[in-house]
């Protein structure tokens, strides 16, 4: 099993295989996601196991396909520059799954949103790199402070586009952008909706950065950015880390 398989116990615990059934990303039907840490962590296991009775051939052993065809019906932003760019990197990365790797950021992208909107810092300590996580505790802290409550839901992932890799420091960095359909409101400590409508679904549009120690035996693909470089009839409530 790669381990490059993003973002596991949930990008690390995250996203162990990348779960797009299990994390329940809404591709059509709702997926309870209240056991979704403790199979993240089982698969994880998994693969440390697998990797421990070398079950992988070494990367220099391995052959990965850097044609253009291993890139067919992903959708790239940023023409040939980006494309090339990903089949480099595949090269040197020879795990590097990629297709995996978009697979798990959309569920990723949903339990991390969700995860947001509940306040759930111990599900986000474990997919966020700490800057990341900074940013969200103190936006969760302020709106626990306001008495405030915002729901979110993820209803699709339209899109995962592939903006551009590059790697920094042995941390790879891999950026997307996501297009979702959500719904989102904020309700008032009196439970006056303040912001959003719980029945209006709307186009997010939202910029995400992934990093990973490529040395590191940990398979986690941490969030290292989030930006919002689209005006929208209504703003994304994640915070703006870069």
């Amino acid at each position: 099993m790669s381990i490059d398989l993003l973002i596991y116990a949930v990008v690390a615990a995250v996203l162990v295989v990348w779960l797009r059934n299990t994390l329940g990303t809404k591709h059509g039907s709702e997926t309870d996601r209240s056991d979704i840490l403790n199979q993240l962590r089982d698969r994880q296991q998994q693969a440390q196991n697998a990797r421990d009775a070398n079950r992988e051939p070494p990367a220099a052993e391995r052959r990965p396909d850097t044609t253009p065809n291993a890139l067919e019906g992903l959708e790239i932003e940023g023409g040939s520059d980006t494309a090339q760019a990903l089949l480099d990197f595949i090269k040197m990365n020879p795990s590097f799954d990629v297709r995996s790797f978009v697979g798990g950021a959309k569920d990723a992208f949903a339990m991390i949103v969700e995860s947001f909107a509940k306040g759930d810092v111990k599900t986000l300590k474990m997919l966020l790199s700490d800057g990341v996580f900074t940013a969200f505790e103190s936006a969760i802290d302020d709106r626990k402070n306001k008495g405030e409550t915002l729901i979110t839901d993820v209803h699709a992932v339209k899109a995962c586009r592939l903006m551009g890799v590059k790697t920094i420091d042995r941390i790879a960095y891999i950026k997307l952008r996501f297009i979702a359909e959500e719904s989102t409101v904020t309700k008032d400590r009196d439970g006056n909706i303040i912001s959003g409508h719980p029945d209006k679904i709307i186009a997010m549009n939202d910029v995400w950065t992934f990093g990973r120690d490529t040395r590191s035996k940990d398979p986690t693909w941490f969030l290292y950015e989030t930006s919002d470089d689209v005006i929208e009839e209504f703003k994304n409530p994640i915070p703006d880390s870069r």
